[in-house]
């Protein structure tokens, strides 16, 4: 059966599909090329034509796994309720055993990183996002008195660098912590970062 034509957009988008499962599945160091093109049954040479080098199709690769989950984190911490329960619902999510990325991909990324200045590049950026998506709404929380937090944009970074931390244990060492017991860690950090004794306490009314 003859394959159906795809625009050079859709054509990069099922590129960029396949490239994340296969590094996934394989590692950015050994996936290659013609793995890719093998799994959609194309030419080596019709990738190289949409990515020049595999180094490019991997950082875009990257970037595009993680721009959905970037725009779900906006949607969390953009709801009409208390910056506190905003925080608290992305925290959760973004937590190893949350919905979020596939924490697999983004370890293999970083280590990436190392050896490849196109991912570094992609990869510290969207970082930055996920970072200051989270100062602003703990500013804007810290701002109305809900909770006395003097340095957002350091919070933000302890609590990702925590939680990106937990993400390499977890799936380094599968079952070597609980679920209850990692979200329970999760919300500690996050009241200690935020200055609240825990979550659970009754929440402060916001200035007037």
């Amino acid at each position: 059966m003859a394959r159906v034509r795809l625009s050079v957009a859709e054509r990069r988008e099922e590129l960029l599909r396949v490239a994340v499962e296969q590094i996934e599945a394989r590692g950015v160091a050994a996936v290659r090329i013609a793995d890719i093109a093998s799994a959609l049954g194309v030419s080596n040479a019709l990738v190289l034509y949409h990515f020049s080098t595999k180094e490019k199709l991997v950082a875009e690769a990257f970037a595009y796994a993680a721009e959905s989950d970037l725009a779900h984190l906006r949607r969390l911490l953009g709801r009409r309720t208390t910056a506190l329960r905003r925080l608290r619902a992305a925290v959760r999510w973004y937590a190893p055993t949350g919905q979020a990325k596939g924490w697999r991909l983004w370890i293999e990324g970083w280590a990436a990183c190392l050896r490849e200045p196109a991912l570094r590049e992609v990869a510290a950026a969207l970082d930055q996002q996920w970072k200051a998506a989270l100062t602003r709404v703990i500013a804007e929380g810290a701002a109305a008195g809900e909770f006395p937090c003097p340095d957002p944009g350091g919070a933000a970074w302890r609590l990702t660098a925590f939680l990106d931390g937990l993400a390499v244990q977890m799936t380094s060492y599968a079952g070597s912590l609980s679920r209850a017991a990692m979200l329970e860690w999760a919300d500690a950090a996050l009241a200690r970062e935020l200055g609240l004794p825990s979550l659970d306490a009754p929440e402060p009314s916001p200035k007037a």
